[in-house]
């Protein structure tokens, strides 16, 4: 900074701003009522916090002047503690940084109007610069008040954000995370599916909620995410087709399989999406060329191979049990279909009915499971239906 030219009576100057910092600062409150709309459209105790912040300006301006030289004033940090230190912290999530510079410029504005019939002649051309250097500080002191407040902001929100995912991933999404999750600005009134995969090797994991975000919202869903160890969860709401939600993000996710869990009805529910893709997740490896993403409902084989039990009760209760409420039968012809090798023919050999008839059972098969045999992987699913069925019956 350049150096205040030598010789200015500073005392004298600084007793006429001192007497007149009321009057400056009434001024600046009566600019602000008539000039900037957000400013009366606050609350009267904010509008409070805003005139001392303003007082506090002057005042400091004051003091800053008198200082002896540049080396002397405070700088910035300083500025923002005594400035900004006047009111609460949460005051910067009322007023926008825009129009906190509004306010600052306002005020400067009306200090540089009064100045020529509160000063000597002579006094108002140094006085006059000291303003625009003082605006220039408490600029920098705006912008690092508003960083912080961004920074610690988005801190929190990135450790509540976690917080309610978790909740969701252990079943205890109650009402206190259902709040926690509208602080966060989830809103959804859609059905939810819980999306996971791992964590880009490439991708700093600071950024990549951000960017999940970003991408959620131009396919308009919602979503929250976090990041667990060397896995990313995203819980992604307003979904229809789970599938093709989860195909919005799947390119987010680093090298793996990526699963999405069936659509649930609203955020408080969400832990039954949530179970189904960490089951789904941990059992994908036996399908490696499983389609990415794939959903749970795809892999219930090998999650019950894995051990879970929800996927071993759908199989039997979804699966086997309407082929064996079915007329006819449709599941001793299912078995035997795949006993031969899925041969037509050789099915209706060992049945001794017609391939038309074999044909048309394996068509009910397909209507009341929707898994077809004739396809490897639904024949692999159906497979282990009746393998679990029978087990099942046994057990009972």
């Amino acid at each position: 900074m350049a150096t205040r030219p030598a010789g200015v009576p500073r005392t004298r100057t600084a007793d006429s701003l001192r007497r007149a910092t009321g009057a400056l600062s009434t001024a600046a409150t009566a600019r602000m009522d008539a000039e900037l709309p957000w400013f009366r459209e606050l609350s009267a105790e904010d509008r409070s916090w805003v005139g001392l912040i303003v007082q506090a300006g002057i005042k400091r301006f004051v003091d800053w002047f008198i200082a002896d030289d540049d080396a002397h004033a405070p700088g910035a940090n300083q500025l923002a503690a005594s400035v900004f230190g006047a009111a609460p912290r949460a005051l910067a999530g009322v007023i926008t940084l825009q129009q906190t510079v509004d306010l600052v410029r306002l005020s400067i504005e009306v200090v540089e109007s009064d100045i020529d019939r509160l000063l000597a002649p002579e006094d108002v051309p140094t006085v006059r610069a000291a303003v625009l250097r003082y605006a220039r500080e408490v600029a920098f002191a705006t912008a690092e008040v508003y960083a912080r407040a961004a920074e610690v902001r988005g801190a929190w929100d990135a450790r509540l954000e976690a917080l309610v995912v978790d909740a969701v991933l252990r079943s205890e999404a109650d009402e206190a995370v259902l709040s926690r999750a509208s602080a966060l600005g989830w809103g959804s009134a859609g059905d939810v599916a819980v999306v996971l995969g791992t964590v880009p090797e490439r991708r700093p994991a600071t950024d990549l909620p951000e960017e999940v975000r970003r991408v959620a919202r131009a396919a308009g869903l919602e979503a929250l995410c976090a990041v667990q160890g060397d896995r990313l969860v995203v819980l992604l709401g307003g979904v229809e087709d789970p599938r093709v939600a989860a195909e919005t993000i799947v390119g987010l996710f680093g090298d793996g399989p990526v699963v999405v869990g069936p659509a649930a009805d609203d955020l408080a529910n969400a832990h039954v999406s949530a179970r189904a893709a960490v089951s789904a997740h941990r059992a994908a490896a036996g399908w490696p060329t499983a389609p990415r993403p794939v959903q749970s409902i795809e892999l219930l084989p090998e999650r019950a191979l894995a051990g879970d039990g929800h996927a071993r009760r759908h199989l039997v209760e979804e699966v086997h049990l309407p082929l064996v409420r079915a007329r006819g039968t449709v599941a001793e012809t299912l078995s035997t279909y795949l006993d031969q090798g899925s041969s037509i023919e050789a099915t209706a050999r060992a049945l001794f009915v017609h391939p038309n008839t074999v044909r048309y059972r394996l068509r009910q098969v397909a209507d009341l499971t929707g898994f077809s045999p004739s396809r490897p992987r639904d024949a692999f699913v159906l497979r282990m239906a009746l393998v679990l069925g029978r087990q099942s019956i046994r057990t009972t």
